[in-house]
């Protein structure tokens, strides 16, 4: 070996070691929250409580998204919902009354996107299917619909049909038991590409390739703990293991064996897991800022290469009675269709801003226009006009355009709404504010609290972004992805030149 290439290996040797011992534990973190979010269902009955989280992930005020909208029965009787499930009270909000009797263990099982009263039963929509409530003191069942992906985005009623939107299909009943499964038509001047990011998402969690896919990516997980500890035990055991071993041929013996498993794992796993890293460093600020708006051509016989034009895009729906048509909101933005939903989608020339994580409040207040909420803000819309006016600064929007702001000032995730004077929307960080003029606020009583614990999913979500360190960070704790890729990286990279130039032939 020459003295260019033994000055590169020393230099490999620093960066192998050091990123690697600084961020293992961080690495077993990555590995076992990305593995539990590859499987958000089987995890599903497990939670953590608030109580061990950070002060920020506490619910105050009916905040991080508790509540996402209400429906105010005949009888005058309330309900709310959003992740903490279906409560009744009354319009005073004097009581408090838990009706998610019937939903399965675990807060991901009770989160709650739309709920409708339609032929005097009540049908909610939420992560894991729809569900059906025939009395109100009773339990909610299931309803099986005819659609792999059961999470629902919407729930609407036309005359006296139910509507349920899916995130790939829209579905249709007249009895609330059997429903019919149609494929929208593509837009006009459909283009069959895919986002950068959704592709980036696809390609870091697996599923790209389908379930096989998803389950290489755990195995990907499983290999990162292996490597993590098989490093951590090379760095520590050949000191460690003489004070409590005598025998030294058998601490050699265990240090080669170890080493051995390190490296085989580390060139067969390596490309792959250095692929991996490069996706998922793009799927957060700030590389996630170059690529939010590009397209890619599709990639074939990949998941994404479906022929539905819609797949993971559809979010809310509604059916305006006084233009004869629907109206859908996508990823794309707005569209509208004719009654027969058998002509190709037309997206509408003005429509309100709406942040990329979607739409949260599609709410009709007079003929042709709607209240539209989203983390971009509150606006409301004339569908016939154009005129788009925001409800959080009171001034008209000059620009017409089809995605706001990732995040706005006004994070709006949900609408409370008695009448057109008596309503609320729910701001993500401040929880529940006045709309219209001051009203008694619902004030979230500590059972609610209690009940009503973090996902185990959620607790991942942000372990795996690093969101979760921002308390201690502050606004730093952006730069966590991009250093944690850089290193892995380097520890990827200078590990495999050191296993090619000095393992290898051994």
């Amino acid at each position: 070996m020459n003295k260019t290439k033994l000055r590169w290996v020393k230099r490999f040797k620093k960066w192998h070691k050091w990123p690697a011992v600084a961020i293992a534990l961080f690495a077993l973190v990555f590995a076992f929250s990305g593995i539990v979010m590859n499987h958000r269902k089987i995890f599903s009955p497990y939670q953590v409580s608030r109580k061990v989280l950070p002060s920020n992930y506490s619910y105050k005020n009916w905040n991080l998204g508790a509540l996402k909208g209400s429906l105010v029965l005949p009888n005058d009787t309330v309900l709310l919902f959003g992740k903490i499930g279906i409560y009744s009270t009354d319009p005073e909000f004097s009581y408090y009354s838990c009706k998610n009797r019937g939903f399965k263990k675990g807060i991901d099982n009770r989160a709650i996107s739309s709920l409708v009263y339609y032929k005097g039963s009540l049908y909610a929509g939420s992560l894991m299917g729809l569900f059906h409530l025939p009395a109100l003191d009773g339990s909610w069942q299931e309803v099986e619909i005819p659609v792999k992906n059961k999470r629902i985005t919407d729930i609407t009623i036309k005359d006296d049909t139910l509507i349920v939107l899916t995130r790939d299909y829209l579905l249709k009943s007249v009895t609330g038991k059997q429903f019919d499964k149609i494929q929208l038509p593509q837009p006009v001047h459909y283009k069959r590409e895919s986002s950068m990011f959704r592709f980036l998402w696809t390609l870091h969690s697996g599923e790209l390739f389908g379930v096989f896919g998803k389950l290489f990516v755990d195995l990907l997980g499983i290999v990162v703990v292996i490597l993590s500890l098989t490093g951590l035990f090379y760095f520590v055991f050949p000191k460690l293991g003489e004070k409590i071993i005598s025998d030294r041929k058998k601490v050699r013996r265990l240090n080669r064996m170890n080493l051995r498993w390190h490296n085989v794992l580390g060139y067969v796993f390596g490309l792959f897991l250095l692929v991996n890293t490069i996706a998922g460093m793009f799927l957060r600020p700030p590389l996630l800022i170059p690529i939010a708006g590009a397209a890619m051509p599709i990639v074939p016989f990949t998941h994404l290469d479906n022929p539905n034009p819609w797949q993971d895009k559809l979010r809310m729906i509604r059916w305006n009675e006084f233009l004869n048509t629907y109206i859908v909101s996508t990823s794309d933005g707005f569209y509208v269709v004719d009654e027969g939903l058998g002509t190709p989608l037309k997206p509408v020339e003005s429509q309100p801003p709406v942040s990329v994580m979607g739409c949260n409040v599609f709410e009709p207040v007079a003929d042709d226009t709607y209240l539209i909420g989203s983390f971009s803000g509150l606006f409301s819309w004339n569908v016939t006009t154009g005129y788009v006016f925001n409800m959080m600064t009171n001034q008209a929007v000059s620009k017409r355009v089809k995605s706001g702001r990732p995040v706005s000032d006004y994070m709006v995730s949900g609408l409370v709404r008695f009448s057109n004077k008596k309503m609320w929307y729910l701001d993500y960080s401040k929880g529940i504010q006045g709309l219209v003029r001051f009203h008694q606020k619902a004030i979230m009583p500590g059972s609610i609290k209690k009940n009503s614990p973090m996902s185990l999913w959620n607790f991942c979500l942000e372990l795996h972004t690093g969101r979760i360190f921002e308390s201690i960070l502050g606004p730093f704790y952006i730069l966590y992805i991009p250093v944690a890729g850089i290193c892995f990286m380097l520890v990827l990279v200078s590990g495999f030149f050191l296993w090619w130039w000095i393992y290898r032939q051994s």
